[in-house]
């Protein structure tokens, strides 16, 4: 039976959508760069922010050190929360909890957005710990992620789920041998899925929560 919930954030939890890309717009333009159209830059929406600009840059990673600084400027402190918790996902937290199940946030995502972002749509009571990034980049790479978390909880992987959208968060999950959820609702497209490979596939907020009953 499954009793720890390692859950994504960005495209899992929430529709960072409108603050991240408005934030590569912003970044984009300061650096004096033409932007693409934003539906063409949904694949921002999970990975590493350093890597992103290199590949949208075309750059080295100095200069996209600093296309990463002029992001946050904007996203510290008003991109993070345009933003919004999907329907359902309050409910969901709420019955996964009171199964008591072990609730933790695993976004590579810098944990000091992360924190205002779950305290502003009140969400955070609901996690036990909530594991992020720093700053610097350390564990971006979300395999080096659930890694720090196991050696820190010492977690059970067969009795551990890691839930997101992205092919990062498969990866991961593989590496540390535990069963992993795709969520369709998210930003990874059919593409991505395929090669994901996930151990399950969740159309919608309640398709996830009568899976994660039945697991």
């Amino acid at each position: 039976m499954i009793t720890n919930l390692l859950i994504d954030l960005d495209g899992t939890l929430t529709d960072p959508k409108p603050g991240i890309l408005n934030c590569v717009h912003h970044a984009m333009t300061q650096l004096g760069h033409d932007c693409p159209p934003q539906d063409e830059l949904l694949w921002f929406i999970g990975p590493p922010l350093r890597e992103s600009f290199q590949t949208l840059l075309n750059c080295s990673f100095e200069d996209a050190e600093e296309a990463v600084t002029i992001y946050r400027e904007r996203f510290s402190t008003i991109g993070l929360l345009e933003n919004e918790v999907f329907d359902g996902v309050a409910d969901l937290l709420a019955e996964q909890s009171s199964l008591a199940k072990r609730l933790f946030i695993a976004s590579t995502k810098p944990h000091v957005y992360i924190h205002p972002i779950l305290e502003h749509f009140d969400i955070k009571h609901w996690f036990e710990r909530v594991y992020g990034s720093e700053l610097d980049g350390t564990r971006a790479v979300k395999s080096d992620l659930l890694r720090y978390i196991f050696s820190e909880l010492n977690l059970n992987p067969d009795k551990t789920v890691m839930i997101g959208d992205r092919v990062q968060d498969m990866d991961a999950a593989k590496a540390v041998g535990v069963t992993s959820v795709w969520v369709d609702y998210g930003y990874g497209d059919e593409a991505e899925r395929n090669a994901a490979k996930p151990d399950h596939i969740c159309d919608s907020i309640e398709e996830l929560g009568a899976l994660l009953n039945a697991i």
